[in-house]
């Protein structure tokens, strides 16, 4: 795809995720009507219309194109290009009324095929990303290569690099495995960092490391779906975006920061390289 093509799926990305985010809004106060819900976790009739709305728009951006989301898959697993959709990232914030859930698009592209691989769900790259916060109107963007911007702002990482100084924001997973990694890391970060946060949207937390509000956010357990956007984000703000492939169904253990501290961080946190 071209710039300007690039360009165009940004925008495109952006009126999907404002009228989303409209949604949201209007209904935070509202009886929410759940689908599923689990010890940890909820599923509303909000991302499944939140879901198509965005759906629809993006469908006219780029025809052909895959979407991956939580609330499911279509198009070809070997599309050239693919969305990647978050529609409602902090929906237990949500269904409680914490205004705190975000709005999270990426488009993403295929890799160049590896001689002899076959295609993988994962061999694409995010080439642009959106993140709304429509409790604050806060609006992040990004396409690789260029800046990182805030409400069309530039935005930068921090600049801290001594650990006890910093705000670490960290995430915790549902199943026994992902809770015995994060556990140890709280134990041993919360005397060693200023301050850790537990905010309960990972797409949120990494676009605040992205504008230097955080400065670090760690989570085991993530799918492709809550990083993708905010990932991009943060690369595209000067940040340090690792996310290692675990077992699961594109499942990522992530490390991200402003790059100044990761070697403090990998004392604590035994997947950092």
């Amino acid at each position: 795809m071209t710039r300007l093509q690039h360009q165009r799926a940004l925008a495109a990305a952006v009126d999907a995720a404002r009228a989303a985010g409209g949604v949201l809004r209007r209904n935070i106060r509202s009886t929410k009507v759940v689908f599923a819900a689990t010890r940890h976790d909820i599923k509303l009739e909000l991302d499944c219309r939140c879901q198509a709305l965005i759906e629809a728009r993006l469908a006219r951006a780029i025809p052909g194109a895959a979407f991956l989301g939580e609330e499911g898959r279509t198009g070809s697993a070997e599309a050239p290009a693919r969305w990647v959709i978050d529609p409602i990232d902090g929906t237990v914030n949500f269904t409680h009324g914490i205004p705190h859930a975000g709005v999270s698009i990426a488009l993403e592209e295929r890799l160049p095929a590896r001689p002899g691989a076959a295609p993988a769900a994962s061999d694409y790259s995010a080439v642009a990303g959106v993140v709304y916060d429509p409790f604050t109107d806060e609006l992040w963007t990004a396409i690789r290569g260029d800046a990182a911007r805030l409400n069309g702002r530039p935005i930068h990482v921090s600049t801290r690099r001594r650990l006890g100084e910093t705000i670490v924001s960290l995430g915790f997973g549902k199943r026994t495995e992902v809770l015995d990694h994060m556990l140890p890391a709280f134990h041993t970060l919360i005397h060693r960092v200023r301050k850790l946060r537990i905010n309960g949207s990972a797409a949120l937390a990494l676009v605040y490391v992205a504008t230097g509000r955080f400065d670090a956010f760690l989570e085991r357990g993530l799918r492709l779906w809550d990083i993708a956007a905010g990932g991009l984000i943060l690369e595209c703000a000067g940040g340090d975006f690792r996310h290692e492939p675990l077992s699961g169904d594109l499942e990522y253990d992530v490390v991200a920061s402003n790059g100044l501290i990761r070697r403090a961080l990998r004392k604590h946190w035994p997947s950092i390289p």
